[in-house]
């Protein structure tokens, strides 16, 4: 077989989708879950949780700046998925999330999309900390819709009108956006978790990241804390390589269809949905989010 042929061949795996507990997710996941699932957290360990497309990579930058005490050099010493691993991930051509973890030396700062219910038991066991963020649903239904175009092994949908239908079904890599934040919801009062919200970090960047300061029991100058907010603010984060996966593999991700960091705006979902389309959208919501404390604000 030549080497194309068995890339190829590579790449149709690759993008075969399986379902872990009724999740969708590649075969090649599905094929590593058992090391996945008995991955080894450490006490000293940070994981940054979210569903996709809802600000983990803000999180990452935020983190990884405090971290650094804001030295902007350091934090472009490499790739932000290089520096924090999405622990589940197992890409073609590129080293897995498990690989890189269990490369790093401690304390690890890593990434998850998922639900709660499938995090590796040892993140419990060891009380790992944990920052989540969750992002309205309309938001997030366009920026995936957007990012399922990049990345040839997401499903993809010709129309936002069967994007929407396929998410409020739940048909989604990593699941249901519904189950995702609920689940996380239910599982921070009995764990050392900080929820976060998009939105609030959209609105007042300073008052999300002071909470992440106190949660890592960092304390750092309002010089410090300015240049972080700086340096992770949209415009910012979306001209630096390191964060905005400009460098990940063009046949992982493709930019020229739609950047990575696209608008990052809430309330955007607006310039997207129709009038039906948000009714629809609006009565289903209420039925899946019915009975929990958990609110988003869809614009600012």
């Amino acid at each position: 077989m030549s080497l194309d042929a068995q890339v190829n061949e590579e790449f149709v795996e690759e993008m075969e989708i399986k379902e872990i507990n009724g999740v969708p997710l590649t075969k090649l996941i599905y094929d590593d879950w058992d090391n996945i699932w008995n991955f080894q957290a450490k006490p000293n360990d940070l994981l940054i949780a979210s569903y996709p497309k809802a600000g983990s990579t803000w999180v990452q930058e935020i983190v990884d700046m405090i971290q650094n005490n804001g030295n902007v050099k350091k934090c472009q010493r490499t790739n932000i998925y290089i520096r924090q691993p999405l622990i589940e991930w197992k890409p073609l051509s590129v080293n897995s999330g498990l690989e890189l973890a269990m490369k790093m030396p401690s304390p690890r700062t890593l990434k998850t999309h998922l639900l709660v219910q499938m995090l590796p038991p040892s993140f419990w066991k060891h009380n790992t900390k944990i920052i989540y963020v969750a992002r309205n649903a309309k938001d997030t239904v366009v920026s995936y819709h957007y990012f399922s175009k990049t990345v040839p092994l997401l499903p993809k949908s010709n129309t936002l009108e069967e994007f929407i239908e396929k998410f409020m079904e739940g048909k989604m890599f990593w699941g249901s956006w519904y189950d995702h934040v609920k689940g996380w919801w239910d599982k921070k009062d009995k764990h050392s978790i900080l929820y976060l919200f998009y939105e609030d970090m959209k609105e007042n960047p300073r008052q999300e990241i002071q909470k992440i300061l106190k949660f890592l029991e960092k304390d750092l100058s309002e010089e410090i804390l300015n240049k972080i907010i700086y340096h992770t603010s949209f415009d910012i984060m979306k001209q630096n390589p390191m964060a905005n996966y400009g460098t990940f593999p063009k046949e992982i991700m493709d930019q020229s269809i739609s950047p990575f960091m696209r608008k990052g705006t809430p309330g955007d979902w607006k310039n997207h949905f129709t009038v039906a389309q948000n009714e629809k959208f609006d009565e289903d919501y209420k039925k899946k989010m019915a009975g929990t404390t958990l609110t988003f604000r869809t614009e600012i």
